[in-house]
């Protein structure tokens, strides 16, 4: 018989997150959920450590390391849930934290996909980097949140703490109707890591889905454990996925030109990392550009497949404008700045 909810943790070497974070996960756990172990390949004492201290937890060991995509995909498909419940090794969850948000996805089907409140492990006051209260992408693609706009992170003073759709759910803690990921084929293996699910919630809103965030849940991110903002592979796989990410799931109008107003604004950042000293991080853009042209053919492959099944492109939660001027030029450093009628549809 399928379980309610699935709480899956993906773990690769990560035996000091699980030793720190799973106490408030198995403390927190609801009476309709169980809680899984996806193991992405560890060489660490990760799987011991589980067995000896949580025998109740479900422990799926993974044959390689696929990364947050291929690690989930393979998981998944071994677990029968009417929600996933996608939960990164480094989250302090709190009390009541599934229940609400489940509620409102049993009230409302159309909900494919939903994050709760995102703040920061290490400043309790604060939103977090990575899902914040609640993604959005700009009229280039830009992803961004209610609560950070680039490196510009706000503290929680209940500004957003009203129920609102948004464009994307954070994969650092993502509630998913599980029917709705099987019916897209789950995550995009080719992201590896980063973006992919905007990429999975972009395609779920295609197909007319909402993604949502709920304030009452609430969860602590301690946030880049697995690859830190600072490491160009990441550069390399939020610029190389981004530009996949357009690929794919855009709509036929502006297409083509919002792909060729990205590449020269990632030619931007790259002359800011130059003349910054990182030159790591612009070999990174350089790359993950050879990398997006060399796939080019296989993701408009990808986004013809996808075209097949979309009646109406979706354009629910976009922001109308530019995130990159507003933030740098126009100096609005808040979603509150932004967030007036007219700028989002």
């Amino acid at each position: 018989m399928s379980m309610k909810v699935a709480i899956v943790v993906l773990n690769w070497n990560g035996k000091d997150f699980l030793e720190k974070f799973l106490p408030s996960v198995v403390a927190n756990n609801a009476s309709f959920s169980e809680l899984f172990v996806a193991d992405n390949a560890s060489t660490d004492d990760s799987i011991s450590f589980l067995k000896k201290n949580y025998p109740q937890i479900n422990i799926i060991q993974n044959t390689s390391n696929g990364g947050f995509a291929k690690g989930y995909n393979d998981a998944l498909k071994l677990i029968d849930a009417e929600y996933y419940v996608l939960l990164n090794s480094d989250v302090e969850v709190t009390p009541n934290w599934i229940e609400s948000i489940i509620k409102g996805m049993d009230e409302d089907k159309s909900i494919a996909a939903c994050q709760p409140k995102i703040k920061d492990f290490n400043r309790k006051t604060y939103f977090e980097y990575a899902g914040a209260a609640g993604g959005f992408i700009d009229k280039y693609a830009y992803p961004f949140c209610r609560g950070r706009i680039f490196e510009n992170i706000e503290e929680d003073n209940g500004q957003y703490d009203n129920v609102r759709e948004v464009f994307w759910a954070t994969g650092a803690c993502l509630f998913v109707r599980a029917e709705c990921f099987k019916l897209v084929h789950g995550f995009d293996e080719d992201f590896f890591a980063h973006m992919e699910e905007i990429d999975l919630c972009w395609r779920l809103k295609n197909l007319g889905f909402k993604i949502m965030y709920s304030p009452d849940s609430v969860v602590y991110h301690l946030g880049g454990g697995t690859l830190n903002k600072t490491n160009p592979k990441k550069t390399f796989l939020n610029f190389r996925n981004n530009l996949i990410l357009i690929t794919k799931n855009h709509p036929p109008k502006y297409f083509f030109f919002k792909i060729v107003m990205r590449m020269i604004l990632d030619g931007v950042a790259g002359l800011k990392f130059l003349f910054s000293g990182q030159i790591n991080h612009l070999f990174a853009v350089i790359k993950a550009h050879y990398s997006f042209y060399v796939s080019f053919g296989s993701t408009l492959k990808k986004r013809k497949e996808l075209k097949q099944q979309i009646k109406n492109y979706t354009t629910s939660a976009v922001y109308l404008h530019s995130i990159v001027a507003d933030f740098y030029i126009r100096e609005k450093k808040t979603f509150k700045e932004i967030d007036f009628k007219g700028r989002f549809k």
